[in-house]
Order: C-alpha cells, then structure tokens, then sequence
C-alpha cells in the first residue's frame, strides 16, 4: 500500500510540476486544445487557453492558431466554432484560423489536428492547454508525431486548491490511462 500510495504521490507531484517550459517556446502552430463552451461562448477555462493562445499569435511566436473540440448535444456551436468566434471578436484573423471540430477527448483533438495540418504537420507546434493538462497532452503530442512544445496558460482556471486536486486527481487517472492503454 506504501509503494502504490508513494508512486501515486510521484506521478502526481511530476504532473503539477509539468514540462519544462522556457518562456519562448515558437511553433507553426499553436494547437488550442477544447474545453467546455457556455452556450456560444467559451468557458472560463476555454477562454483562457484562447487568450493565450492569441498572446502567442500576436507575440509572432505562431503563425496561425488551431482550435479543437467537438460539440456536444446541448451546443449549438462546436468547442472550435465558438473558439474561433472568440479569437476574431479579438482581432485574429480568420486566414490564420484553422477548425478541428469533431473531436471529444484530447486523444482525438491530436489526432485529428495531425490530419488537418497535412504537409505542414511536421513543423514545431505550440500546444495550449491548462498546466495541469500539459504533461499527458504532451506525451500524447509526441505518440501521434508532434514536433511540440508546451505553453500552458499563465491564467487558468483552476486556481485554488478546490480546483486543483480534482483536476490533478483526474490527471493522474488519464495519465495511467495513457500509459497502459494510450488513451
């Protein structure tokens, strides 16, 4: 029970420090991986990815964004359609807008968003998501081919210990998940 407790509290601890992240990571493309949307509005947690997501476009630090995440049966929009609605009431352009809109786990956000980039797939690639969530969609980055480097907003939110450890419990489920079955 110790070594299972021990290792739980390893993955979890290596989860929450995350992927080393240098603070000028550059790609083609800055992969926005989906999060829940409010009717046709991003949540909270979406927004945020967006955001930054755009800070690293219009740093020049990527060249074009791709937003993922399908729909679900209540929306009216899908996870990237109302993403992408989101980035141009903010001044993005639509050109350099890319839609990955069937997609329902980060697995499938990957994926799909490796096929849509075609040619342009082997060039590095930003992946924005939470903290939290960057090390299993980095590690599932590189299991479809990604060249990617992490950039997890500095503004998520799941902020406070109320939402962190369920967050992080989560994680460290998928995690193991991953790693058994490459979920």
């Amino acid at each position: 029970m110790v070594a299972i407790i021990s290792w739980l509290g390893g993955v979890a601890g290596w989860i929450a420090i995350g992927p080393s992240i240098i603070g000028v990571e550059r790609g083609e493309t800055a992969i926005v991986l989906g999060a829940a949307v409010d009717g046709d509005v991003p949540s909270p947690v979406f927004a945020a990815r967006i955001d930054h997501a755009i800070d690293l476009y219009r740093e020049g630090r990527v060249k074009r964004l791709l937003l993922t995440g399908g729909k679900s049966p209540e929306d009216r929009l899908s996870e990237a359609e109302t993403g992408a609605a989101y980035a141009r009431d903010r001044g993005v352009p639509t050109a350099v807008i890319l839609l990955e809109s069937q997609s329902s786990t980060t697995r499938q956000n990957l994926e799909n968003a490796w096929a849509i980039l075609g040619s342009t797939r082997d060039a590095p690639v930003v992946i924005v998501s939470d903290p939290l969530h960057m090390r299993r969609a980095m590690a599932m980055a590189a299991d479809v081919g990604f060249n990617a480097w992490p950039s997890p907003t500095p503004t998520s939110r799941y902020r406070s210990l109320a939402t962190q450890l369920p967050f992080l419990a989560r994680e460290v489920w998928f995690m193991h998940m991953h790693w058994l079955l490459r979920v």
